[in-house]
């Protein structure tokens, strides 16, 4: 039986709150630089949360060929466009990609939710002859997936992973299969999510799931913090270029870092909170690193799913501590959370991004806002500023609704 196939990252694209490409979205990261605000995209007047971390001078239409396919594409899908045209760029394919070798894995915890609701606006204000024949591929979860392809010309495999907040990283966890089995050279993959609209809002509030700090924005998203009171919504996509070791090395690129671990995991225990002891997404860390064939003291960073809810950072520490056992007191762990908010279902590729930085830069970026730390949150959070040490390896969490957990190993590349 032959090898599995070396899977490394080539290029890398973001837009977030903190930054509408990767130079300048880890350029806050390690600046700990907040991008969380007042909602000025819509009244929030009266709603209990009014505050988010909002995508600030996104022109969608300079990401397209044709500016009118940009029209015809929810904000998500546009930023997926802009994330993956960066990310792309900086992979410097050339004119003898084999195109049926490229495939796009690129989800969205929610999809369309802006384009929905405005659509069930003119439906009830105005019957169904006014709702937009544009609605349904603007708000499906997989058309950012269809949209990329299209407009590149990447006629591989091509579909999109819809697990809530875990999305992106098994968008990049399945792509890294392919790519170890054989189905495609390159595959461009990630995460995107444009939530912050009305009926948005009005749902995760519903839920009491958001923050009500509304008069210190900045200082709202908490993770691990005593304080705490909810997660802060975010938007924006990121998208990485996943691609086989030889295809990469035959073309010249720039290797970024390899991917050597990815585990998946249901909790089958709650809709939306995690399961006693965080017990489902401390099996998805074992699994990636029983796939990476690494031992739990070769980790020096874990970047945390870590959203600043109450239930939800307590169990990843229990999680961390199960897995790690004693060495979970030497790892630095951080939330970038604290500076982006929660980016749903694109939160995933955008903190692998952050993972890679790290490995490159030997800078860890910090937790912001933890002031006060829970004393059942008891880890090396890297609190206030960032650190410089040697990071070689590093575990990306993200977990979702619906009991999704997800958790990826990237290692600084070695030949």
């Amino acid at each position: 039986m032959s090898q599995p196939r070396r899977v490394v990252i080539t290029g890398m694209g973001a837009i977030t709150p903190v930054g509408n490409d990767v130079p300048s979205y880890w350029s806050s990261l390690v600046a700990g630089k907040s991008g969380i605000g007042s909602i000025q995209s819509f009244d929030v007047s009266q709603y209990d949360c009014k505050i988010g971390g909002e995508v600030k001078n996104f022109e969608a239409a300079k990401h397209f060929k044709n500016p009118k396919d940009a029209r015809r594409a929810d904000r998500y899908t546009q930023m997926a466009m802009a994330a993956t045209k960066e990310a792309c760029n900086q992979a410097k394919f050339d004119d003898k990609l084999n195109l049926d070798r490229v495939g796009v894995i690129v989800g969205s915890g929610i999809g369309g939710l802006y384009s929905l609701s405005e659509q069930a606006k003119n439906l009830f204000a105005k019957g169904p002859g006014r709702v937009s024949p544009f609605l349904i591929p603007m708000m499906i979860s997989n058309m950012a997936s269809g949209m990329i392809a299209m407009e590149l010309g990447y006629r591989g495999p091509n579909y999109a992973v819809v697990t809530a907040c875990a999305t992106a990283n098994q968008c990049l966890g399945e792509g890294w299969r392919l790519i170890r089995d054989n189905e495609a050279e390159v595959i461009v993959a990630g995460g995107s999510e444009a939530a912050i609209c009305d009926l948005g809002m009005a749902g995760f509030a519903a839920m009491k799931a958001l923050s009500t700090r509304n008069d210190d924005p900045t200082a709202a998203s908490r993770p691990f913090d005593k304080d705490r009171d909810g997660f802060v919504m975010g938007e924006g996509a990121a998208i990485l270029v996943l691609e086989e070791l030889d295809h990469a090395r035959a073309r010249g690129a720039t290797i970024l870092a390899e991917m050597t671990g990815y585990g998946i995991t249901a909790d089958a225990y709650h809709m939306t909170s995690p399961s006693p002891q965080g017990e489902g997404a401390g099996r998805a860390m074992k699994l990636a690193l029983k796939r990476a064939n690494l031992k739990p003291e070769d980790i020096e960073y874990i970047n945390a799913h870590g959203t600043s809810t109450p239930q939800g950072d307590i169990c990843e520490t229990q999680a961390i501590k199960g897995v790690f056992g004693d060495h979970a007191k030497k790892l630095a762990v951080s939330s970038t959370k604290s500076m982006t908010g929660h980016l749903l279902g694109a939160a995933g590729s955008a903190e692998l991004i952050a993972c890679v930085k790290a490995i490159e830069t030997g800078v860890v970026p910090p937790t912001i806002n933890l002031d006060n730390p829970d004393p059942e949150c008891d880890l090396d959070y890297v609190p206030h500023k960032a650190r410089k040490m040697s990071v070689r390896r590093a575990v990306n969490n993200s977990f979702g609704f619906g009991g999704h957990n997800a958790s990826i190993i990237v290692e600084r590349f070695a030949s």
